[in-house]
């Protein structure tokens, strides 16, 4: 049977720009968009540095993930985007709040960047695989 790619969409999370997703599903796999720590129900970033804007943007990636038959157990890749290298370790206390029991941990990228949407201090997307019961 082929595969066919289908848009996740939920109201959980912030909506996505025109062009593109908030993540596709295929092949058992969904593939998320970049998330920065925008709050889905007021639109506005997370105030007070890169920690608090990760723990909103880790939930909206999980809102996606739910939406999609996924979870953050189930991310198996992770990009991370800092505008400052600086911030490293203070993202890594927001992230290790979601992933440190998730076992085997994601692999993981993190970089600097120029620039992020909204004057974000970091942004973040992942690639997880679908739960069996989850419809492809």
């Amino acid at each position: 049977m082929p595969y066919t790619k289908q848009a996740v969409r939920t109201d959980t999370a912030p909506p996505p720009m025109p062009q593109f997703s908030q993540a596709v599903k295929y092949g058992g796999m969904v593939y998320c968009s970049g998330n920065i720590g925008r709050d889905p129900t007021t639109g506005k970033l997370a105030e007070g540095g890169v920690k608090p804007e990760a723990r909103i943007a880790i939930k909206n990636l999980s809102a996606v993930l739910e939406a999609a038959g996924s979870s953050l157990n189930n991310v198996v890749k992770v990009n991370v985007f800092l505008m400052t290298m600086d911030d490293f370790v203070s993202f890594n206390e927001a992230y290790d709040e979601f992933f440190d029991s998730v076992d085997p941990k994601p692999c993981r990228t993190c970089v600097a960047v120029y620039q992020l949407p909204m004057g974000a201090k970091m942004e973040m997307e992942c690639t997880a695989y679908l739960n069996p019961e989850a419809k492809l």
